[in-house]
Parts: C-alpha cells; structure tokens; sequence
C-alpha cells in the first residue's frame, strides 16, 4: 500500500503563502499516478483544490484556487507540492494529498490518502 505524508501547514495571516508538500512512497507503479491536492474544513464534505499527471505536464484547478494555487510535483524526489498564494480565511481546511491511477477530481478515483495537514488562514 501507498504511504503519503502531508507537510508544510500552518497558521498564517491572510493574504501570506505556504507551500505544502506530499512525500509518496511504496510501490513503483506510483510515479505513474495521478495526483491530488483536497481540503475538508469543518463540518462540511471534502472538496478538490488541484490535481496533476504523472508526467507533470497537465494540471487542473478548482476555480476557488485558480490564479493563486499552482500545483506541481518531482517523481525524483517522490515529491509532490501545492503553492498557495494569497491566502484567505475561506481557505482554512485539512490539507489531504492523494494519488489514484488516472485520476481526475471526484474522490472516489483517488487509491491512497495522507493524514492531511491543517492549514489556518486568519484575519
């Protein structure tokens, strides 16, 4: 099985930036997969922010984030990354990165989770 861990988060003013990374590891076959960025704030469902292909060359944006979040990642590093820019209050959420063979920004096309990191943005 997959291993993901989420790093990076915090508590930031609005209008800073973070950079969360999501280190992978397992089995080869996963720097052929699809990866993913999702957030879940309190009380409500989880929801997608930003996913990539596994060659980095195709990204895809909710457009709650566009023009602010880039997404990217380093299969030599088993690494992958989201920049937030500008952050707002309405960003603060879990942080969760996942993986999934051709997958696209529905949940249920992701295979692997990580255990998310918090991500706080204040006034």
């Amino acid at each position: 099985q997959e291993q993901l861990a989420e790093a990076g988060g915090g508590v930031v003013q609005a209008g800073d930036s973070l950079r969360l990374s999501c280190e992978f590891s397992g089995r080869s076959a996963t720097r052929w997969f699809f990866m993913g960025w999702f957030r879940q704030a309190p009380g409500k469902e989880r929801e997608f922010v930003a996913r990539i292909n596994w060659t980095g060359s195709t990204t895809y944006y909710d457009d709650s984030v566009k023009g602010r979040f880039t997404i990217s990642r380093d299969n030599s590093r088993n690494t992958m990354y989201l920049q937030m820019n500008r952050l707002r209050p309405e960003d603060t959420a879990v942080y969760f990165c996942a993986v999934g063979r051709i997958a696209g920004t529905e949940e249920k096309e992701y295979d692997y989770w990580g255990q998310g990191t918090q991500v706080t943005v204040s006034l």
